[in-house]
């Protein structure tokens, strides 16, 4: 590999990127998870209490609870769909092109929420519209992670890309922490019947202002060097998505394995538990978001450690121990909640946030570490949307586990197990394989 004569390279950077490019990179790929994240935790907190009341009054408690859950998955039913559309397209075009686009998608579906109508001012209307934006969340998330991972180690060393692939997973605990600060100061400064009046509302308009720091951050920064290669040579598949399973089936289906966990257990603590917690449990809409802000904060620490323990063991090594962790805790964690402590909730969103933490702070390493470039936007996107769309459903199946079996307390524990047993197998699968690295020298 050849080096640029200025100025000097650091060793976390590739040939002729300096430390100040890696970091704008950087930066701008974390925007773009982080307003991922807020978007979707925004709608999660908000399905929990308001979606059934403001748009499916007719369909009852129950009814309205389980159809917000179940238009979560609505974005993830397309989320694929959106995965092959954007990953061929970042295969294709460059990456720094298609997440302009789904960056631009996100932020004006998620900020249109905010304008839609009741069903008591517009009958279905809103509903229906609710699950269309929806959808249009899911087609731009579909093609957004990958490309923030690619964004972030194409500009990297191959040796130090379990680090570099793990700060945009920053982006979850920050959406999570904004989110939850949100409607925290939204329940300290209005009413409830203010904030399912007209309140509510405000989270989702903060998308718009959100979305121009996203648009400039990615707007202001080049392709990477890792696609001008492909450019260069002449390498670039004409149909990546397909040429995924042919070069890598194997792969595909770790790299499904693996993430899992990481989206499954945000869907279980942070979603299905403001729901059954308040309901259940009998915590305060309150104290839930405080817990959850407390546990997000601390993975603002835990996610970089993570980065840089996997590149001392490897990304899969991290990814297989948190998944090993979280399976121990499964069942004494929701066995400790039923006692309805404050302290216990808090204690429960630490350890039960940081331990699957390590698989997501360390599955864009993994992932990445298991494609050629040429078809890599294809693979992750799919791949990450592929265990997306399995996961979403994660909320739905435990509130019906819960009322199948008159919310036992071991209820979540089985489905948190479940998914801790996918990803570890997946992640020892990964790490008997040799690393995929790019040739990116001049």
């Amino acid at each position: 590999m050849t080096s640029t004569a200025t100025p000097p390279v650091s060793d976390t950077d590739l040939p002729g990127i300096t430390p100040g490019t890696a970091r704008r990179v950087t930066v701008a790929s974390f925007v773009g998870t982080a307003l991922e994240s807020y978007d979707f935790y925004l709608y999660a907190y908000f399905a929990a209490f308001f979606v059934g009341p403001l748009f499916f009054t007719p369909l009852g408690a129950f009814g309205g609870v389980l159809t917000g859950f179940l238009a979560i998955a609505a974005g993830f039913v397309i989320r694929p769909v959106g995965a092959v559309l954007f990953g061929h397209l970042g295969d294709r075009i460059g990456r720094r092109p298609v997440l302009l686009m789904t960056i631009l998608l996100m932020g004006i579906s998620t900020g249109l929420v905010g304008v839609l109508p009741s069903y008591q001012a517009a009958g279905w209307f809103g509903g229906i519209a609710l699950i269309v934006l929806r959808l249009v969340q899911g087609l731009s998330l579909g093609g957004e992670w990958g490309g923030s991972i690619l964004l972030a180690t194409e500009y990297a060393n191959p040796k130090r890309r379990g680090f570099y692939a793990a700060l945009p997973q920053l982006g979850s605990p920050v959406g999570s922490i904004l989110s939850a600060v949100v409607f925290i100061v939204l329940t300290l400064t209005m009413s409830s019947a203010d904030i399912a009046a007209w309140g509510w509302r405000i989270p989702f308009l903060t998308a718009f202002p959100l979305l121009l720091v996203s648009l400039y951050l990615r707007w202001s920064i080049d392709e990477t060097p890792v696609f001008k290669k492909l450019l260069e040579t002449g390498r670039r598949d004409r149909f990546p998505v397909l040429d995924v399973f042919r070069k890598a089936p194997t792969g595909f289906v770790i790299a499904v394995g693996a993430a899992v966990l990481g989206i499954g257990s945000y869907s279980l603590m942070n979603t299905y538990m403001v729901d059954y917690g308040t309901s259940v449990l009998k915590f305060s809409f309150q104290d839930l978001l405080v817990a959850t802000t407390i546990g997000g904060l601390l993975q603002l620490v835990t996610i970089p450690l993570f980065g840089l323990w996997a590149t001392r063991i490897g990304s899969a090594r991290v990814v297989a121990i948190g998944a090993i962790g979280t399976l121990l805790i499964a069942f004494p964690m929701y066995l400790l909640l039923q006692s309805a402590s404050f302290a216990v909730l808090v204690g429960s969103m630490i350890i039960g946030g940081i331990l699957p933490t390590l698989s997501w702070a360390g599955l864009g390493g993994l992932m990445a570490d298991l494609f050629p470039s040429e078809v890599r936007y294809s693979a992750l996107s799919v791949a990450y949307s592929i265990a997306a769309l399995l996961t979403s459903f994660v909320p739905a199946l435990t509130l019906l586990l819960g009322n199948a079996t008159g919310n036992a307390w071991w209820h979540p524990g089985i489905v948190l197990a479940v998914m801790s047993a996918i990803t570890l197998i997946a992640a020892w699968a990964a790490a008997r394989r040799r690393p995929v690295l790019d040739d990116v020298s001049a």
